[in-house]
């Protein structure tokens, strides 16, 4: 009987650690399969907040960036500048892309895990909103700026045609004032000679004055080569090299006068330019 009861106690060892070896190897196998799951929750948990955290620096960036564009959007720049703006609000279009493209893959993520977190899931809401906002925002500069470069086109076109305006009106202008200045300087240009009786006479400049008749002066074709031309109001002396001089044309006798040199030669003053040339624009002196 001892050994009855023996053998079914031996029986019952066996079974009880054969039963105790099959559950502790089932759970050890959850438990490592839990360990899995929760490093591989880990590792997806650190690549969603990493892909987060990325996402907010790009959204600093972009604010930061926002600031300046709206600030500045109005001034007047270069159109190295304007570039420059244009490729900033490029860059930050391609960012958003890019952070758009990241939040979409890592909704999928989270909603592929199965996990519920419902802070994660609110961060991932905000910032998909934020970027929304900034891409409109980004958007709406893009074409102010459009429109703004549209302005300065139409303007720099106008300017382009005012001053072809100017252009011409310029040469119009200097046109007429060199006529004018033509004119003025006709008007102003009076001529002088002077000579003995002999040399005058051989330029036909004086002509007569014989024994009963007095001698005239530019009565026929008379040689204006031997004429100098002057400028009536720059010039009111005249030297005559000689020490007798005597005026053969007519001019009112209160408008010059004569003066000697050291050397006792005479040179001829006009003292009222206007009125001793009112009567001829020619002069004529006869000396020696």
């Amino acid at each position: 009987m001892k050994k009855i009861l023996a053998f079914c106690a031996c029986i019952i060892a066996f079974t009880a650690c054969t039963q105790f070896s099959s559950e502790y190897k089932r759970t050890k196998l959850e438990n490592d399969s839990l360990k899995l799951q929760i490093k591989k929750s880990e590792v997806e948990m650190d690549e969603m907040l990493s892909i987060l955290s990325a996402v907010e620096d790009d959204l600093q960036s972009i604010r930061e960036a926002e600031d300046f564009l709206t600030i500045q959007k109005d001034s007047e720049f270069s159109v190295s500048k304007r570039e420059q703006i244009k490729n900033n609000m490029s860059l930050i279009t391609e960012t958003l892309k890019k952070n758009k493209q990241q939040l979409a893959e890592l909704q999928e993520k989270l909603n592929a895990s199965g996990l519920k977190y419902s802070s994660l899931q609110k961060t991932i809401d905000r910032l998909t909103k934020d970027l929304n906002e900034k891409s409109e925002l980004i958007v709406k500069l893009q074409s102010e700026m459009g429109q703004k470069d549209e302005e300065i086109k139409q303007l720099t076109q106008q300017v382009e045609g005012l001053n072809a305006d100017v252009h011409i009106l310029e040469e119009v202008n200097m046109s007429q004032n060199d006529r004018l200045n033509e004119q003025e300087q006709t008007l102003n240009t009076v001529f002088y000679c002077f000579g003995t009786k002999k040399e005058l006479k051989e330029q036909n400049i004086l002509t007569g004055g014989g024994l009963f008749s007095k001698s005239k002066t530019l009565e026929r074709d008379f040689n204006k080569e031997y004429f100098m031309a002057i400028d009536k109001r720059q010039v009111t002396a005249i030297p005559l090299y000689s020490s007798k001089a005597k005026i053969k044309t007519n001019h009112p006798e209160n408008s010059y006068g004569f003066y000697k040199d050291p050397d006792g030669n005479l040179t001829l003053e006009i003292k009222d330019t206007t009125k001793f040339w009112s009567l001829s624009k020619y002069l004529v002196i006869e000396v020696g």
